[in-house]
């Protein structure tokens, strides 16, 4: 039963997928929803972009190990507020929706390839390439959360909120990442789940679009 446990927390992202026509939290939910601090918890929670994205980011970090555990998740909160920062100064990004969505392809794609294919392709990939790519989708998944603060919501409650859901979606990728090597689980646990995020992300491109 402890074999199954990895495989079944690595695919568990992937029943976010059926919830993302029934939650347009892409313009939608602003109005309906809970203001403040739950507002901002629960708007990366309830995102099935959100979710996947922010899981690959944690998991991304274990598999390339070292710095990069706690580099890239550090990097994203922190690019993440930036784009909240932006969005309620007013300032807009072009084409928002399509670069979650292609974030989460991105990175998906990047847990399957798998470290060391990458480090072929892109030599000192981790720190070089990684760092940046996570930032720069951050900005936009952090420029979403600000556009879609309720009307009512405190600004800075919302804030709050948004990036506790962000910090415990990446420890919870982190933690998984961990519990398949602290198991001694095969490492293609982790490319096989990221491959079926790629695949989700593929559907929510062809949505965005």
């Amino acid at each position: 039963m402890k074999f199954r446990i990895a495989p079944v927390a690595l695919m568990l992202p992937l029943a976010w997928v059926s919830l993302a026509l029934a939650h347009p939290h892409h313009g939608g939910t602003a109005s309906a929803g809970p203001s403040g601090l739950v507002a901002g918890l629960l708007h990366p929670l309830l995102g099935v972009d959100h979710v996947l994205a922010m899981l690959a980011v944690g998991l991304l970090g274990v598999q390339l190990g070292g710095r990069a555990r706690w580099l890239l998740p550090a990097g994203f909160l922190a690019a993440m507020m930036a784009g909240g920062g932006l969005a309620a100064a007013g300032i807009s990004l072009p084409l928002v929706e399509i670069a979650i969505a292609l974030s989460v392809v991105v990175l998906g794609a990047a847990l399957a390839a798998g470290p060391n294919l990458l480090a072929n392709v892109w030599g000192r990939y981790p720190l070089v390439v990684a760092t940046p790519v996570v930032a720069l989708f951050a900005l936009f998944h952090g420029h979403a959360h600000g556009t879609e603060m309720p009307a009512m919501a405190a600004m800075w409650l919302y804030a709050a909120g948004f990036v506790t859901g962000t910090t415990l979606l990446l420890a919870a990728g982190t933690l998984v990442g961990q519990g398949v090597h602290a198991r001694q689980l095969s490492p293609r646990l982790i490319r096989i789940g990221g491959a079926a995020v790629a695949m989700a992300g593929l559907a929510l491109v062809a949505m965005a679009l």
